[in-house]
C-alpha cells in the first residue's frame, strides 16, 4: 500500500519514502533526541511522528513484521525468561508445620511411655506445643510488612507491581539509565554558536526572525534562546518558506538568500555534521548552531546517591555516542553505551543482570524489552504505555529523586520482614521446648501465641512512621 503521512501524523507502519521530505521524531523508538531528516529512499518506522514536512511512503512491513511488534515480542520473551524468586518465609513455612507436628507427637509418646506421665498430662503437653507454636506469625511476617511498605511507597509517589518487587529491588547493585527523557528533559537548548563572519548581532537577528515562521520543536527552542541575544537589531525578510525536512529559506532586504537548517542546506563546497544547524547567506556560512538536551536537575543528585550507597550507575542509550559520552561525563557516570538498538539494549541488560541484580530506568518504547529483562524495571509516569506495562516500579511525575525513596523504603521493608521472621522464629525456638517440658498450660500458650502475632503486626505498622533517610 502507498500512504500519505502529513505533519503531526504518526507513521502507521514500517515503510520506505517514495516522495517528499520530512523531519521524523523517532525518540520513543530509537532514543535519538533530535528529529531525523528523511527523504526519498529512506526507511521510516511505524509509531514514529512526523514533526515537519509530509511524505508519501510504501508499506514494507505490517502486523507482526513491524519494528514495534518485534519489540513487543521481545518484551514477552523477556518476561517469560524472568526467574522466580523464592522468599525466605516460604522455605521456613514448608518445614515448620511438619516439624511442630512431629515435636507434639514425640512429646505425647515420650511423656507417657518414657517419663511415666499420665496419658492425659502427656496429651495436654502435646496440645500446648501445638497451641504455642505460631506458624501464623511467620505467615504474617512478610505480607504485613509488604502491605505497609507498598502503601508508604504509593504515598510518596512510587507505584509498585507486586510485593515481591520490593524484596528484589532492595538487592539491586547496578542501575542502568536511558538518556533521552530519563536523565534529560527532552527540551533543546543552544549548546554553542560558532560565528563564521564578524557581524554576530545580525546573525542572531536572522536566526530569531527565521524561526518565528516555524512551529517545529527545535524552532520553538531556538526562539526562546535567541530572544535575549537579538539586542534590538532589526532585519526584514521576505518570501519565507519552510523546506520540508531541511529548514527555512527567505530573502533579506538586499535580495540575498538566507537559509537556516540541517547539513542538507549547506552548499556543496562546505561539509557539516548531522545534528547541527547552519545559517547561510547565499553560499556563505554565517553561523553553526550546536543543540543540546538539558539534563534533569535531580539527575546528578540521584547518581551521587547511588554511588554513596555502593551502587553503580550505567548509561545506556540509542542516541549518538558523543552525546551519550557528554551526558555521562557531566553526571559522573563511568560506564556508558551509545547508539544502542533495542535488541542490543536487551542483550546488554541480560549480561549485566547475570552479573549482579540490575535495575533499568527508562521511558521509551525502545526501552520496554530492557525494562522487562532487567532484574527490576523502573519507568516514569510520563513514559510510553508499553514502557509502563513492562516495568515493575513507576515513578510518578517523572521525578528521578523518587528513585532514592524507592531504594530507602524497599530496604527498610526487607529489614522489617527479617525482623518479623527473626521474632517469629526465636519465639518458637524458646516457647516450644517450654511447652514440651510441661511448664505451660495450653490456655497460656494461646495467649502467648496471639501476643507473637501482635508483635509482628506492630513492627510492620512501625514501618509506616519510621524515619527513612533518602
Amino acid at each position: 500500500d502507498t500512504l500519505l503521512v502529513n505533519e503531526g501524523d504518526k507513521v502507521p507502519l514500517d515503510g520506505q519514502i517514495l516522495q517528499g521530505e520530512a523531519a521524523v521524531d523517532e525518540s520513543m523508538l530509537t532514543g535519538e533526541s533530535l528529529p531525523v531528516n528523511k527523504s526519498v529512499g529512506d526507511r521510516v518506522i511505524g509509531a514514529s511522528v512526523v514533526v515537519g514536512g509530509s511524505l508519501k511512503m510504501e508499506v514494507t512491513a505490517a502486523g507482526r513484521d513491524t519494528v514495534l511488534s518485534q519489540m513487543i515480542e521481545l518484551v514477552k520473551t523477556a518476561q517469560q525468561d524472568k526467574p522466580d524468586i523464592q522468599r525466605l518465609a516460604d522455605k521456613i513455612s514448608a518445614i515448620f508445620v511438619p516439624v511442630v507436628l512431629s515435636i507434639a507427637l514425640l512429646t505425647l509418646l515420650l511423656g507417657h511411655f518414657v517419663f511415666g506421665l499420665a496419658f492425659g498430662q502427656a496429651l495436654m503437653n502435646a496440645i500446648a506445643v501445638l497451641v504455642i507454636s505460631c506458624p501464623c506469625a511467620m505467615g504474617l511476617a512478610t505480607p504485613t510488612a509488604v502491605m505497609v511498605g507498598v502503601g508508604r511507597l504509593a504515598k510518596n509517589g512510587i507505584l509498585v507491581k507486586g510485593g515481591q518487587t520490593l524484596e528484589v529491588f532492595s538487592r539491586v547493585k547496578k542501575v542502568v539509565f536511558d538518556k533521552t527523557g530519563t536523565l534529560t528533559t527532552g527540551d533543546f537548548r543552544i549548546k554553542h554558536i560558532e560565528y563564521h563572519q564578524p557581524d554576530e548581532a545580525r546573525a542572531n537577528a536572522l536566526i530569531y526572525k527565521l524561526e518565528q515562521h516555524s512551529s517545529h520543536p527545535i524552532a520553538q527552542s531556538l526562539l526562546r534562546e535567541m530572544e535575549s541575544r537579538v539586542n534590538g537589531v532589526a532585519v526584514e525578510l521576505q518570501e519565507v518558506e519552510e523546506l520540508k525536512g531541511r529548514g527555512l529559506q527567505a530573502l533579506d532586504e538586499h535580495g540575498h538568500t538566507i537559509r537556516l537548517g540541517s547539513d542538507r542546506m549547506l552548499p556543496p563546497q562546505v561539509t557539516g555534521e548531522p545534528g547541527a544547524l547552519y545559517l547561510i547567506e547565499n553560499d556563505t556560512l554565517l553561523a553553526t548552531i550546536t543543540l543540546a538536551d538539558d539534563i534533569k536537575p535531580d539527575a546528578a543528585e540521584t547518581v551521587a546517591y547511588l554511588k554513596s550507597q555502593g551502587k553503580s550507575a550505567v548509561l545506556l542509550s540509542g542516541d549518538q555516542e558523543a552525546k551519550v559520552a557528554e551526558v555521562a561525563g557531566k553526571l559522573g557516570i563511568e560506564e556508558y553505551y551509545g547508539a544502542q538498538l533495542p535488541e542490543q539494549k536487551l542483550e546488554r541488560i541480560a549480561a549485566l543482570s547475570d552479573q549482579v541484580p540490575t535495575a533499568m530506568v527508562g521511558d521509551g518504547i525502545n526501552d520496554a524489552p530492557a525494562l522487562a529483562k532487567a532484574t527490576v524495571g523502573v519507568s516514569l509516569s510520563n513514559a510510553s504505555q508499553v514502557a509502563i506495562q513492562s516495568a515493575q516500579i513507576i515513578l510518578l511525575n517523572g521525578k528521578l529523586e523518587y528513585l532514592r525513596k524507592a531504594f530507602g523504603i524497599s530496604e527498610h521493608t526487607v529489614l522489617t520482614i527479617k525482623q518479623n521472621l527473626f521474632w517469629a522464629f526465636a519465639y518458637n525456638i524458646v516457647a516450644i521446648p517450654i511447652a514440651a517440658m510441661g511448664f505451660l498450660n495450653p490456655m497460656w500458650g494461646a495467649l502467648f501465641m496471639a501476643f507473637s502475632d501482635v508483635v509482628v503486626i506492630g513492627n510492620s505498622i512501625r514501618l509506616r512512621y519510621k524515619r527513612i533517610k533518602a
